[in-house]
């Protein structure tokens, strides 16, 4: 696994020691003896994961990683604190910074490298999600990456497995009014309750009589609904093999028995803000894929979509023998409504024709927004005089209806001249396909509008 690694400390001989251990496992090292090097490097270098020291001169770790933590370009770099204090009350102030984790001298190897390893897979995937929503240039990617998803009023939902009575009240008490805790005792139950519900995070005991939950981990992490879900590992004193192997299966997080209420809040806090500012990275990412493929005015399906997804069901009509047919429509005098009502009521028109189209064809129909006020649906599975009835039908829609415009709405008539054509037996291509039912528009319109012409050849 490569991936780039910023060690941050003031003195040489720690620095040396950790960049020793990582080269090791043949990461790249980057090193900074103070704070704002550290913020610089963060800020101009593709860093991959911090481990930062605590206890530094003039600006302390704490500060370094409440700037990144707040600045919209570092906020999504994982940040480990190092250091040699051990107090509980530390470890929560380093998460409250923003630190994603907090590890104490002298670190163990193991530890250390199990924790680099999973920020780094993290790491990557929101790199992955933060590069494709970026590149669409759809979304306000500053303004989505600058929001603070931990300072939201919406209490996190949370499920506890723990088959232990005592220590689930004990973690009901803790959490009460900041989380929404659902508790199950059996793990079996609880794999099928954390996939059937949208938890923000899974608490998962270590402390089975008869179970392994190194395997309710794993089961997770294979399912695709529960494989971004935050676990966290309620573990025992000297667990600490098996937290590394939980850490290798994928486990976000962990916290050692006897639990402290600020470090559980605090480390769920953490694990939840993660959760939500990927599942909005990844809801960007989905959203602007529909906008690509999407007319933002009227709902339909645009051009683009149209192109790539025509000739495909061409082939399968031409593979299958079976027909297609084509319609192309055209507003009648469109210009002359834009010109009388203005744009936003040419719109408002637009968007009621759509509304009517979309009624009027079948769901496996494919209705797209052309350009301008060219409407085109693709009917498989229809026969040209099929296709010619159902034109009519649009066309009788539009006429009969005024369309009512405006705040007063204000009636105005609309009618809409069609074109249709249908896939020929023999040799046919869709550029042909689309220029007959082109042809028949035209002497629709030239014809006198308010008009269907079928083109057969």
């Amino acid at each position: 696994m490569t991936a780039r690694i910023l060690v941050v400390d003031d003195i040489p001989a720690n620095v040396r020691l950790l960049e020793v251990r990582l080269l090791a496992e043949y990461f790249e090292v980057l090193t900074a003896t103070n704070g704002p090097d550290a913020i610089e490097t963060c800020e101009n270098g593709k860093v991959d994961v911090v481990l930062l020291d605590v206890m530094m001169p003039d600006m302390d770790g704490f500060e370094v990683c409440r700037r990144l933590k707040s600045d919209p370009a570092t906020s999504h770099i994982p940040v480990v604190m190092i250091t040699a204090l051990d107090q509980v009350s530390d470890r929560v102030r380093g998460l409250e910074a923003g630190a994603d984790d907090f590890l104490t001298k002298p670190v163990n190897d193991l530890q250390l490298m199990t924790r680099v390893k999973s920020l780094v897979r993290l790491k990557s995937l929101t790199d992955e999600l933060r590069l494709r929503a970026s590149t669409t240039r759809n979304i306000g990617i500053e303004e989505l990456l600058s929001r603070n998803f931990a300072s939201e009023d919406t209490t996190p939902k949370v499920l506890l497995i723990d088959e232990r009575k005592s220590s689930v009240e004990r973690i009901q008490k803790m959490l009460r009014g900041r989380a929404d805790l659902d508790v199950t005792h059996d793990p079996h139950a609880g794999f099928f309750q954390a996939a059937e519900t949208s938890y923000e995070c899974v608490m998962i005991s270590t402390a089975f009589a008869d179970f392994d939950p190194l395997r309710l981990c794993s089961q997770l992490r294979s399912l695709d609904r529960t494989r971004f879900v935050p676990i966290i590992l309620l573990a025992e004193e000297g667990e600490e093999e098996r937290i590394i192997r939980g850490l290798e299966l994928g486990i976000n997080d962990y916290l050692m028995r006897p639990i402290d209420q600020q470090e559980l809040t605090a480390r769920l806090r953490t694990q939840v803000r993660r959760k939500r500012y990927n599942d909005q990275l990844r809801a960007s990412v989905t959203q602007t894929i529909e906008m690509a493929v999407t007319d933002g005015l009227t709902g339909l399906h645009n051009r683009r979509y149209l192109d790539s997804h025509l000739q495909t069901l061409f082939d399968r009509a031409v593979a299958r023998r079976r027909p297609l047919s084509v319609m192309i429509t055209d507003l009648d005098r469109f210009k002359a409504i834009n010109d009388a009502h203005g744009h936003d009521g040419g719109d408002e028109v637009l968007r009621e024709f759509a509304r009517r189209l979309r009624k009027n064809v079948r769901g496996i129909d494919l209705a797209c927004r052309f350009g301008g006020e060219e409407f085109v649906v693709v009917m498989p599975d229809t026969e040209g005089a099929v296709a010619e009835k159902v034109a009519e039908r649009i066309r009788a829609e539009i006429a009969q209806a005024a369309f009512a415009i405006g705040q007063d709405g204000k009636a105005i008539e609309v009618t809409v001249s069609v074109g249709v054509s249908s896939v020929l037996k023999g040799v046919d291509t869709v550029a042909a396909l689309m220029k007959r039912a082109d042809l028949a528009l035209y002497e629709a319109k030239s014809g006198g509008r308010n008009r269907v012409v079928a083109k057969a050849a």
